[in-house]
């Protein structure tokens, strides 16, 4: 998100995809993860965690109202819950043709040097989604740092996709399911 205005104008007629999760989801992800030292640091800490956000954010609105539509927006939830569909209009968006192949890509021998390695392997799935609720009396300092960002209303920009009516009240369903008992912020680091 950072390059968005150098790829526009290196070439303006790219599609340029921002793929944005629930914002709890995506930040609740990155804190639960016990990254190597360097660079990444900040996913440790929640006042830095917030002010990167933040910053992603301010970022993200800068390009809408400066480039307006020139970002086709995704939410990660519509591709969890509808990958033929997305997929299907990303493609359609380049130009290029359609290739059932596309939705195997769990199933490639490509490496994949992430720590989600094992995550890709796969294929899409519901999991994840809203995850960071198990632990959200835990979160809330976190929840407070991020303030109204916490709602995101992002809606799929790509032309012509229609999500699909959901399937089921996915937040009811995790609230439901078994809380793992946590003593202090950092156990999350641990699971």
């Amino acid at each position: 998100y950072y390059n968005v205005g150098f790829i526009h104008m290196l070439f303006p007629n790219a599609l340029i995809l921002h793929v944005a999760r629930e914002p709890m989801d995506t930040i609740f992800s990155a804190y639960k993860h016990e990254f190597p030292a360097g660079p990444l640091d900040y996913t440790s800490d929640f006042p830095s965690l917030a002010e990167m956000y933040h910053a992603y954010r301010d970022l993200i609105e800068h390009w809408d109202r400066e480039l307006p539509g020139r970002v086709t927006h995704v939410r990660y939830e519509d591709l969890v819950h509808d990958l033929p569909g997305v997929a299907k209009k990303i493609i359609e968006a380049t130009g290029l043709d359609w290739d059932e192949s596309v939705l195997d890509f769990h199933k490639k021998k490509q490496a994949v040097n992430t720590l989600s390695t094992t995550q890709v392997r796969k294929g899409v799935y519901k999991d994840s989604l809203q995850s960071w609720k198990r632990y959200e009396k835990h979160l809330q300092p976190l929840v407070k740092l991020i303030g109204e960002r916490k709602n995101f209303n992002l809606k799929t920009s790509l032309a012509g996709y229609q999500p699909p009516a959901p399937e089921v009240n996915e937040e009811a369903t995790v609230q439901s399911a078994e809380p793992k008992v946590m003593t202090e912020e950092s156990t999350i680091h641990s699971e």
